[in-house]
């Protein structure tokens, strides 16, 4: 009997062991974890749209149902209206348990049938949304997708959340099937013009970086959007400075700020005699999320190019005072209004995020930025600006010691004149 208890167990923990073994290798698509979700969990869940099945029953979401199916219908009469959903449906239930594979939290309520379903609405939907957008004719004159900004708006940021993901040869197989198959770098430049909009930096990229030459080596539309607009090579791991002063320090040690106007990624940040170049970054209601989930998204998968910037804004923005100095400068174009919000919002983004690593992409100009602010002279400068002009009461005080002390020398010195006039 307990030989034969043993053989259960074993071959059970065997099993258990194997199906982890696959989940681990293929999963691309995960659950945000508590102790991240938990900062502001709002910025990972979506508004109006589902997408995959994390979030697939709730409630609040199936107003977009419709609207799918509506899309849908749109394909089948454009595209191949003998043939029906059924190519669809043969397509993707053939990469099914691939798909399947690639939720690290499986999706075991849903049936094959259901499964497939789902990537059939939710795929067909995006395709046809980008599609869409890009051609103002192709349009129903009674879209509402089209007639409210607020729900495009809404679909750009839900659409590009960690947890509201497809597979991205899944969007791929029915790209084939609606237009030239194999089209994928044209596919990338419909997917980029609509994400433009909430691009966050002046100079939005529509043109992807590297053509997309096999569907599978992109996970899905966050990691698109993070190859195309915030790849950066990784470092070699030398152990760099990760902390600089605020903007208001830093400008007090005679660091001057100018935006960047050149092209360039968001990220292009640089520091050169003492001047900080840095390209404008615009603040609205949906930049947190945006920044939030590109942040997840690097935490799962070992980049950090976007981490290392919000870690950079943590050092520069920490109070109102300084976003107001980069305000004036162009750098920040503040749509939330408070300069307050804009601080606070910065300086949660890291929490709970795995801090910078030996590859810190601004290591080293972290590092020319400390050198610059020891110098003698700019550390005198900074202090003399802290004790004396650290307040409008303080440079007035300042300026009327200044006078008494030139009027008491004046004074001084026609007393001493009067005198010598007086012997004479």
């Amino acid at each position: 009997m307990e030989s034969n208890n043993t053989e259960l167990a074993s071959t059970s923990l065997k099993a258990k062991l194997s199906q982890l073994a696959d989940a681990q290798s293929e999963s691309t698509i995960y659950r945000v974890h508590r102790q991240l979700r938990n900062v502001n969990p709002k910025a990972y869940e979506p508004e109006m749209i589902a997408i995959g099945p994390y979030h697939h029953d709730n409630e609040h979401l199936k107003m977009m149902e419709d609207h799918k199916l509506r899309y849908l219908q749109q394909l089948l009469v454009e595209k191949n209206p003998l043939d029906g959903v059924g190519r669809y449906v043969a397509a993707l239930e053939r990469v099914e348990a691939d798909a399947r594979k690639c939720y690290a939290d499986q999706p075991r309520s849903l049936t094959p049938a259901q499964f497939i379903e789902m990537l059939v609405l939710d795929g067909c939907f995006i395709v046809q949304l980008v599609r869409k957008f890009d051609k103002v004719n192709s349009r129903e004159t009674k879209d509402p997708i089209f007639q409210m900004d607020w729900m495009i708006n809404n679909l750009q940021r839900d659409l590009m959340l960690f947890e509201n993901q497809l597979p991205f040869f899944v969007l791929c197989e029915l790209y084939d099937l609606i237009e030239v198959p194999g089209q994928y770098k044209r596919f990338g430049f419909l997917l980029l013009k609509f994400f433009s909009i909430l691009y966050p930096g002046r100079y939005c990229p529509l043109v992807p970086v590297k053509p997309i030459i096999d569907p599978r080596q992109v996970k899905h539309l966050l990691d698109f959007i993070h190859l195309n607009w915030f790849h950066h090579s990784s470092r070699p791991g030398k152990e760099k400075v990760k902390f600089i002063d605020t903007a208001t320090r830093l400008e007090e040690a005679n660091v001057k700020f100018e935006i960047r106007s050149e092209g360039g990624t968001l990220l292009n940040v640089g520091f050169e005699e003492g001047v900080m170049k840095i390209p404008p970054l615009t603040i609205e209601d949906r930049t947190e999320s945006f920044l939030r989930n590109l942040v997840t998204y690097e935490q799962y998968f070992q980049h950090t190019s976007v981490t290392d910037y919000v870690h950079f804004l943590d050092c520069i923005l920490d109070s109102s005072m300084d976003v107001e100095k980069l305000s004036r400068k162009g750098i920040i174009d503040n749509w939330l209004g408070d300069a307050r919000t804009v601080a606070e919002m910065v300086n949660k983004l890291g929490d709970s995020v795995a801090g910078p690593g030996d590859s810190f992409v601004y290591g080293e100009m972290f590092e020319d930025v400390q050198k610059h602010c020891a110098k003698p002279m700019n550390k005198w400068r900074a202090s003399l600006k802290r004790k004396y002009f650290n307040s409008p009461w303080a440079v007035i005080s300042v300026l009327v010691g200044a006078m008494l002390l030139i009027l008491t020398a004046v004074q001084t010195v026609f007393t001493i004149l009067q005198g010598r006039c007086s012997n004479i």
